[in-house]
This record gives C-alpha cells, sequence and structure tokens, in this order.
C-alpha cells in the first residue's frame, strides 16, 4: 500500500513539473496558477516519498551484503535504522497526505466580541485583536478592518491559506489576571469570542435580493430608516435565516453596503457548511457558544505567563509572545492533531 502510494506521489510531482514548465501553460494564467497551488501543496509529501525511497534502498543494500557477507554489526545497525525510518516515513507520508479542507486556501473574516465579564471582557477582546492582526502581518498576509466598536472587532484576513491557519481561532478565549481598574488585585476571569469564517464569493452563496432588508441611518446612533442621503451606516437583514450585519465605520453608504454583504455571504457560508457537516468544529455556534466561562478554547494565565489550549491539552510558558502575535506552535500543533483526526476518520471509513 505504502509504496504504490509513493508511486502515485511521484508521478504527480513529476506531472506537476513538467506542467510549470510547459510555456503553454506558463502562457495561462488560472493554469500556471492551480498548479503552482497543487506543486506546493504535493511538495512536503514528494520530500518524504523520496527519503522513503532513500531507505528503503538503504535497507535493501543492506539486506543483500548481510546475506553476502555474514553479520557485520555496522550492516545491521544500517538495517535496522532503516526499517525504523521507513515505519516513520509510512506515518508521516499518509498523514501529509490526508484531504485538506477545502476551505484552506480562502481568506477570512474574523468577529471578535466580549463574553463574560463585562467592561474587561471588552478589553481582553481589544487584546485579542491585536494578537491576531500581529499574528497575519508576522505571516505576510494582509488585513482590513471591517467595523470596530464597542468592543466588538469585524476585519478580514486576505491571503492564500489564511483560513487553514486562523480557523483554530475560533471559540471562546478565557483570560486570568487583574485588571487595570481592579484596587485589591483580585484574579477576574474574561472571555471574549471569536468567530473564523471562510470568505466566500459571490458565485458560492446566491443571496435574493427580495430576502434583503436594508437599513440606512446615521452614523452617530442608531437611529431608524433614513431618507436622508448624508446617512451612510448601512444594517442588512437576511430575513430568512434572522441574519443582521450593520456597517457603519466607512463614510459612503455604498462602502458600508459592500462590507455588509462581504459578512453576510460569509455567515451563509458558514451556515451551509455546518448545516451539511454538523459535526465540524468549524460552525460559528460551535466556535462562538454563550462566551460563558465554562465554555473555553484556550485559557490565557497572566499570574504564570502561561497559556493552555484545552482541544489539545498543550500548556506554554510564553504568554508575551504570544500576546504579540507569535501562535506559530499553537498553530502547528492544532494543525498536526487535525491532520490525525481526518486520517483516523479516513481509516474508520
Amino acid at each position: 500500500m505504502i509504496d504504490d502510494l509513493v508511486s502515485q506521489i511521484e508521478a504527480r510531482f513529476g506531472e506537476l513539473q513538467e506542467e510549470l514548465s510547459d510555456p503553454e501553460v506558463i502562457g495561462d494564467r488560472a493554469r500556471f496558477t492551480a498548479a503552482s497551488r497543487a506543486y506546493r501543496e504535493l511538495e512536503p509529501a514528494a520530500r518524504l516519498a523520496a527519503e522513503y525511497r532513500r531507505a528503503a534502498d538503504d535497507a535493501e543494500g543492506a539486506r543483500e551484503l548481510l546475506a553476502e557477507d555474514g553479520d557485520d554489526p555496522e550492516l545491521r545497525t544500517l538495517l535496522e535504522s532503516s526499517r525504523a525510518r521507513l515505519e516513520e516515513l509510512e506515518d508521516e507520508i499518509r498523514l501529509v497526505m490526508v484531504e485538506r479542507d477545502p476551505n484552506d486556501d480562502k481568506n477570512v473574516i474574523v468577529e471578535i466580541r466580549p463574553g463574560a465579564g463585562g467592561d474587561e471582557a471588552g478589553l481582553w477582546a481589544g487584546d485579542l485583536y491585536r494578537m491576531l492582526t500581529r499574528y497575519a502581518e508576522r505571516l505576510g498576509f494582509q488585513t482590513e478592518p471591517l467595523s470596530i466598536g464597542d468592543g466588538t472587532y469585524t476585519f478580514a484576513i486576505k491571503g492564500d491559506g489564511a483560513y487553514s491557519v486562523f480557523k483554530f481561532e475560533g471559540g471562546t478565549h478565557r483570560v486570568q489576571r487583574v485588571p487595570e481598574t481592579e484596587s485589591q488585585g483580585r484574579i477576574h476571569t474574561s472571555t471574549a469570542t471569536v468567530a473564523v469564517l471562510p470568505e466566500a464569493e459571490e458565485v458560492e452563496v446566491e443571496i435574493d435580493p427580495g430576502d434583503l432588508q436594508i437599513d440606512v441611518y446615521r452614523s452617530s446612533g442608531p437611529g431608524g430608516q433614513s431618507v436622508n442621503t448624508t446617512d451612510s451606516a448601512v444594517r442588512i437583514t437576511h430575513k430568512p435565516s434572522g441574519i443582521v450585519v450593520s456597517m457603519q465605520d466607512e463614510k459612503s453608504q455604498l462602502q458600508n453596503r459592500e462590507r455588509a454583504m462581504r459578512v453576510l455571504r460569509a455567515r451563509l457560508y458558514e451556515r451551509a457548511l455546518a448545516e451539511q457537516q454538523a459535526e465540524v468544529a468549524a460552525s460559528r455556534a460551535a466556535q462562538v457558544g454563550t462566551g460563558e466561562r465554562a465554555e473555553k478554547i484556550r485559557t490565557y494565565n497572566y499570574g504564570e505567563r502561561r497559556v493552555k489550549d484545552h482541544r489539545i491539552n498543550l500548556l506554554v510558558h510564553n504568554l508575551d509572545a504570544i500576546l504579540m502575535g507569535e501562535l506559530d506552535e499553537l498553530t502547528a500543533a492544532l494543525q498536526d492533531d487535525e491532520k490525525r483526526r481526518r486520517l483516523e476518520e479516513k481509516a474508520v471509513a
């Protein structure tokens, strides 16, 4: 089985290399982009396949020499180490070939809201916003604020593979710290909820204009519908689902409407995914929950300067670095866990 898989990887990787050097493919932007993405995705598996071939050759060579020349300690060690590495590579190759989430390449829309904890929850939501935008910038992604205010933050993260990184941030983030306003030094526990939505294109989500109620009002406050053309804030209600999106950060009503539609499409797309596969943890309801303290994916403990991700029981002692956007260790561990679970599910199926 593994030899067949290695052969398939080698054959496909060779085809992609030929495509990327084909003048016709190079001249076709869409084909070249698709081939380049496929090449990047398969490259880790191709490296493991090449190492598997080398380890197999070493094992076979050592086996033949041992049969011809009798027992030799160095050859015996080479044979045993090659066999051990082959076993490891079998697991690594199967793991890297697990089917990716089809949304992994998408841009994302992130919504951060205060949960339990009053004013401190609003401050914590702001800290999470800074943490995630710093992380995005470190990785070379582009961030775009969509709606910022009243302790809530809605923003887009753009770049190839954004969802594959930030989908793991969806859920309730709990903080344990002494608030600046606490005079007696007591530790408070607060939460903020994060929803990470794959941004949908218009062709992926069909929205009937007749299903929309669009209200405009003054940005200074939530007034009713107005005929005054200076009113730029926009509230869109999707009547079938009850989803309401409001935008008022831009001076132009058209820009606010466009941003609101982007968020609405993302929410509807995510809801459709959740209906198709209710057990997927990326569903917005599962991510956000109610914001109560017990519903958490991660705890940030300021007193002990540590962070614990409860989904994989990973404890790290670099709180300051994480708050500065250095989430690489957590993301890598969560990505590995996702691959292993997908591999287990595939084996059961």
